[in-house]
């Protein structure tokens, strides 16, 4: 007896029972749990006759029968329903039940059993994601569209080369990047179009940092010119927004540099450990009358004119790295580092990142530019609350930032090499 063959076979027989059971709870009239039960052993036995007799004729032939009794069963239903249901997900359902049965012999089991329960999961959620789609604007739509065509249509499609002076532009591995930031700023916007706007002003700083620290600041900076005593409310958001701009560039090197995070992490946590504590004396500073202050709507973060201009500034500064490391050496980077910050962490950030990776860059000091470019990007949101805002909100700025540009200044100085996980 082949115990992996009674395997197989219990496994088809749990994903049609589950399937099954989310047909009949939803009250469908075609199939049910015994019905997707009996199709998913079908798939199974189709497998196996395929594969014992090496008929390659027996599983098409099978499946089309599956086929045109669902026809059939259609057909009757027609006839029979006064109003019947025109949809044709179960019927779809029953066939692709079918298929992973056969899949699960004839294929990989494991994608098989993920392929079963994924259908299960998605027939669940029929009226989460109809409510989903109801909520959606023009602008939400254009966005997911816009990050398709992206990461889906434009990368494929550059070549994996690279070009120009210093050998540094890679037109692929650019619009990567261009793709990593994209889809994090649409994660930040899509949770706070869903939840965002029911958890508070913690949410609207957290959610800031993952769409764009800088945004948040200029919006609150204003925000506190139009509405008196907000300025410590406005100061917690824009400081915990900094916190988690902080977050995403250590994700960023995570993604890019997964082999050097030993190194490059822990100072990098240590500043954000720092930042977060100040978010916290804040938080504990702001009245009770403070929160029911919202976020601003954010803009679409999936503009195929930002990431063009986004892609164009990360070539810019990849050119600026290579030519400041082999002209001056890397005393230079540190100029770069923060003249770069002043307009885009990310982008410096994924340039250092790529030198890491690539090995001309040592990580002690690559963790020290991405911090130092985080820190004159500090300095930069800074100096617009300031300009945008009241005293108020550029007194607590003036604290918040103040502690963490100190706490980073010391990091990048007092650092031992030796320290890492």
């Amino acid at each position: 007896m082949n115990y992996n063959d009674l395997v197989t076979l219990g496994i088809a027989f749990g994903l049609g029972l589950l399937v099954g059971l989310q047909r009949q709870k939803a009250n469908d009239e075609m199939a049910g749990v015994r019905t997707f039960t009996l199709i998913g052993i079908l798939g199974v036995l189709s497998g196996f006759l395929t594969r014992d007799y090496g008929n390659p004729y027996i599983l098409p032939i099978l499946g089309i029968a599956v086929t045109a009794l669902l026809v059939i069963a259609n057909f009757v239903k027609l006839k029979k329903l006064t109003h019947p249901d025109v949809g044709q997900t179960t019927e779809v359902a029953a066939l692709l039940m079918f298929a992973i049965g056969a899949y699960l012999v004839m294929g990989d089991r494991v994608l098989g059993v993920i392929m079963g329960a994924s259908m299960a999961v998605l027939l669940h959620l029929k009226d989460w994601l109809h409510s989903f789609i109801d909520r959606l604007k023009d602008k939400d739509i254009a966005a997911i569209m816009t990050f398709v065509g992206i990461s889906l249509v434009v990368l494929p499609i550059l070549p994996n080369k690279t070009f120009g002076p210093y050998q540094v532009l890679n037109p692929q591995n650019i619009w990567l990047m261009v793709t990593l930031i994209v889809g994090l700023s649409v994660l930040g916007y899509f949770i706070y179009k869903f939840v965002g706007k029911k958890v508070g002003i913690i949410s609207n700083g957290v959610l800031g940092g993952l769409i764009s620290s800088t945004a948040t600041t200029v919006s609150y900076a204003k925000k506190t010119a139009d509405t008196a005593g907000i300025g410590k409310l406005a100061a917690f958001v824009i400081t915990t927004a900094s916190t988690i701009a902080l977050a995403r560039v250590m994700v960023e090197v995570i993604v890019v540099i997964p082999e050097k995070i030993p190194e490059m992490l822990l100072p990098l946590l240590f500043q954000f450990v720092v930042m977060a504590l100040v978010c916290v004396v804040l938080f504990y500073t702001i009245t009770k009358d403070s929160s029911d202050e919202k976020m601003p709507e954010p803009s679409n973060p999936a503009q195929f004119k930002s990431a063009l201009l986004f892609g164009l500034l990360y070539g810019l500064i990849l050119l600026a790295v290579a030519f400041a490391k082999e002209e001056f050496g890397n005393e230079a980077l540190y100029a770069v580092a923060i003249i770069s910050g002043l307009t885009d962490v990310d982008a410096i950030t994924l340039s250092l990142s790529q030198l890491v990776k690539g090995g001309s860059l040592e990580t002690t000091t690559g963790w020290r530019l991405i911090l130092l470019a985080s820190l004159s990007n500090l300095v930069f949101k800074g100096i617009v609350a300031a300009v945008m805002g009241t005293r108020e909100l550029t007194k607590w700025i003036a604290y918040s930032f103040g502690v963490a540009v100190v706490a980073g200044v010391l990091l990048i100085w007092l650092w031992p090499t030796n320290w890492h996980f």
